[in-house]
């Protein structure tokens, strides 16, 4: 879409200063950088949410493993740490274990491989990646073989073509019906049944309640199992929307100067990537954790959270950790793993937690 082709563009000279950075590193035949030099020996976060930074966790010899812009990032059953990256001459999906070494990739057929969604049970878990430069989602298996595929959706009027569906999310809810959020697209969340039949749409872009400017992410918010809801960005916006589960408006969550990828659930808490708090001219992002009030108590890689009566002041960022971070996965452990988009080809970080 137009926005994110300008922010590309925006960081061409900044992301190839760091690209050509990485390549004068030494590397080792076995797909492990010798030598970081952004490995720091750091704390950040606030109150009961902090991480020491370990910059070499995801590192891989480019000419072996290579990355584009990092996106997604889930854990399946085995323990096992799934990545989603762009780009047309490596593989897409990347699989690391805990330890940062790289177990597998595959998938060549999503080149704009952005969110990154597992559901499922044991053997039966299942991905759903969403790809905006294909216009399509992806039902695959673990080991990437394609189940079904969702494409610009028909029964939607405002798709007048193929090229309107710009995908960015999924959820799944706990009858395994299927939420498409078109983020870069028309702004609409999709509902379908798990066997990929149309139920409903709602949302578009606008500014009433019910609408959204970027829905970049969704996600099923579970913590009350009695009524599960939908979780979804509005990230020009800067705010979380509430929905139920059959698109009907709960509440407005406002956070000001945060402009949200996408919440994930972790136990009573929600953390979320800011991939942006002031400009996309700079890298200025950091991570933030919300407690079941939805307030935030910890912005890992930012200033400590404040408040005033009108709301959440704006945070700012330490100026040192992230590039742009676009995603968090929290393990069992409660440690964190941070990929970033458009960030000179980095690769994702680790958070041991404190």
């Amino acid at each position: 879409m137009n926005n994110k082709t300008n922010r590309r563009r925006k960081f061409i000279k900044t992301s190839s200063m760091a690209v050509a950075a990485g390549a004068a590193l030494p590397y080792l035949s076995f797909g492990r950088n010798t030598f970081n030099p952004w490995k720091e020996d750091k704390v950040i976060g606030h109150g009961e949410f902090k991480y020491k930074v370990d910059k070499e966790w995801g590192v891989q010899d480019p000419s072996k493993i290579p990355v584009n812009d990092c996106h997604e990032m889930v854990l399946d059953h085995q323990g096992r740490i799934l990545m989603t990256t762009t780009g047309k001459d490596n593989n897409n999906i990347l699989i690391y274990d805990r330890s940062g070494k790289v177990l597998d990739s595959w998938g060549k057929d999503f080149p704009g491989a952005h969110g990154l969604t597992i559901s499922g049970e044991g053997s039966d878990q299942f991905l759903l990646i969403t790809d905006p430069d294909t216009h399509k989602v992806f039902k695959t298996t673990l080991d990437g073989q394609i189940l079904m595929t969702f494409g610009s959706p028909k029964e939607v009027s405002a798709y007048e073509k193929e090229e309107q569906f710009k995908p960015t999310e999924t959820a799944v809810a706990p009858n395994g019906d299927i939420y498409i959020a078109d983020g870069y697209g028309e702004n609409y969340i999709m509902q379908y049944n798990s066997k990929g039949e149309y139920i409903r749409h709602f949302g578009g872009k606008g500014n009433g309640k019910e609408q959204f400017d970027c829905c970049h992410g969704v996600t099923l918010d579970n913590r009350d199992p009695e009524n599960p809801s939908l979780l979804i960005t509005s990230r020009t916006k800067q705010e979380f929307k509430r929905f139920s589960l059959d698109g009907k408006h709960l509440e407005t969550i406002s956070l000001p100067g945060c402009w949200i990828c996408r919440p994930v659930i972790h136990k009573e808490n929600i953390y979320f990537a800011v991939i942006v708090t002031k400009t996309w001219d700079s890298y200025d992002g950091m991570l933030a954790v919300l407690d079941s009030n939805n307030k935030v108590v910890s912005l890992p890689g930012g200033n400590a959270p404040e408040y005033k009566e009108d709301g959440l002041v704006p945070p700012l960022y330490d100026g040192v950790t992230f590039r742009n971070p676009h995603d968090v996965l929290v393990d069992n452990d409660e440690n964190l793993y941070v990929p970033q988009w458009a960030s000179g080809k980095t690769y994702p970080i680790k958070l041991h937690r404190v």
